[in-house]
């Protein structure tokens, strides 16, 4: 694979006209929204799949790729995007994406056959590798250099509010209303969106033009190895069990849809904590705040199987397991900046597409596992590969590696 490398054109720099503070950061929070929008929708389908599976008569692994194609086409789509769009305007870019993101959650809505819900969530992949090449770097150009760290600390916080809130208010909506109506109201968050990218974000014309050239070199790097092995483990771990965490609550816990949405609230409760916590500590140890969370993960799927049966022990661990989730994003992504902090574009790029195809792969080994065997034994399958994770933090410390400095 291969990763970008940006020529900047001088002059090319945005002049606006000044704004005030609350309009200054307007932008930002559309740009924010836009990725939870993302987020939410990627993950969507997690609380909603034995509904839209006995809907169309598929089984369990069968609706598991409604979380298989969004990952693979955002892993693909994430570099090729990056190089194909750098000479279009980026808020066009951004409303295009939001548009298409908008039109595959109305067709999801009123798909009369599976294949056609799998074509929306292609769709989906898409907008995801296309909204984040361009939409995470854009804090710089739209508010000032002194409040850019600030304005990256807000567009980023969509992604653990996105993936904790995604699935219990998905179920939410799908236990009252039908899932249909849960693609209904995120197309229609989609489309306001998209309203509101139009009329906040100024005009953005492009300043770099960015060529596909350098992922291979980045992955020659000994810590950017790391970086991919322990985001491929901790994320197969993780989607590859928690795609399936609504049958194992009905199958083996035996709790009914509102105890189910009442769960996976506490899960995504536990997240937003658990982002918190994880970004204080990965900021000062990179190697605990990563081992700590692929630990708790592990031991939390591990002990569902044999805790889960009554209500407050899944309870519990959906808990642990939600704080360990949190911390998982922002811990895969500081490693990929500190393994390459030359070219932090291209570290973003290489996060965004390992981040993305292995949670298409966790839905779908999952998926096999679930058919093959049962919801119980795809936690342990997830417990064990994120042990695995552990031990490759061990190895990291116990080579005595390091991270090279900051230019």
């Amino acid at each position: 694979m291969t990763s970008t490398t940006t020529a900047s054109h001088p002059g090319a720099a945005d002049r606006r006209p000044a704004r005030s503070p609350a309009r200054q950061w307007l932008p930002v929070w559309a740009v924010m929204l836009g990725i939870f929008s993302i987020v939410t929708t990627e993950i969507l389908p997690i609380g909603l799949l034995t509904t839209v599976g006995a809907d169309f008569a598929v089984s369990d692994g069968m609706a598991g790729l409604m979380m298989t194609m969004p990952g693979v086409l955002a892993a693909v789509s994430a570099p090729l995007v990056t190089a194909a769009t750098a000479r279009f305007d980026r808020r066009a870019m951004l409303c295009a994406f939001m548009a298409l993101l908008a039109l595959a959650n109305g067709l999801a809505a009123v798909a009369p056959v599976f294949w056609l819900v799998l074509v929306s969530r292609a769709m989906v992949g898409v907008t995801i590798g296309g909204f984040w090449s361009i939409g995470a770097g854009l804090a710089g150009r739209l508010v000032p250099v002194h409040a850019v760290g600030r304005a990256v600390s807000v567009i980023f916080c969509a992604v653990p509010l996105g993936s904790v809130l995604g699935v219990p208010v998905g179920t939410f909506i799908g236990s009252a209303a039908g899932w249909r109506t849960a693609f209904a109201v995120m197309g229609a968050l989609a489309l306001g969106v998209f309203v509101l990218l139009l009329l906040a974000v100024p005009p953005l014309p492009p300043t770099e033009v960015t060529r596909l050239s350098v992922l291979g070199g980045l992955c020659s790097r000994l810590n950017v190895r790391f970086a991919l092995l322990l985001t491929f483990l901790v994320v197969l771990a993780h989607f590859g069990a928690y795609t399936y965490v609504t049958p194992f609550l009905e199958q083996v816990t035996r709790v009914g849809p509102r105890a189910i949405t009442a769960f996976l609230l506490l899960y995504g409760v536990a997240g937003v904590l658990g982002n918190f916590l994880g970004s204080a500590l990965i900021a000062r140890r990179p190697r605990a705040g990563f081992g700590a969370a692929a630990a708790l993960l592990g031991a939390a799927a591990l002990l569902l199987p044999v805790l889960g049966h009554s209500p407050a022990g899944a309870l519990a661990l959906l808990f642990v397991w939600g704080v360990a989730y949190g911390a998982v994003p922002v811990s895969s992504q500081t490693w990929f900046a500190k393994a390459a902090p030359d070219a932090p574009e291209a570290a973003s790029v290489l996060f965004t597409a390992s981040f993305q195809a292995t949670i298409s792969l966790g839905a779908l080994v999952g998926g096999g596992v679930v058919d093959l065997t049962s919801p119980a034994a795809v936690m342990t399958f997830g417990g064990i590969t994120a042990g695995l994770a552990v031990l490759a933090v061990c190895a990291h410390f116990v080579r005595g590696l390091s991270w090279p400095p900051a230019p």
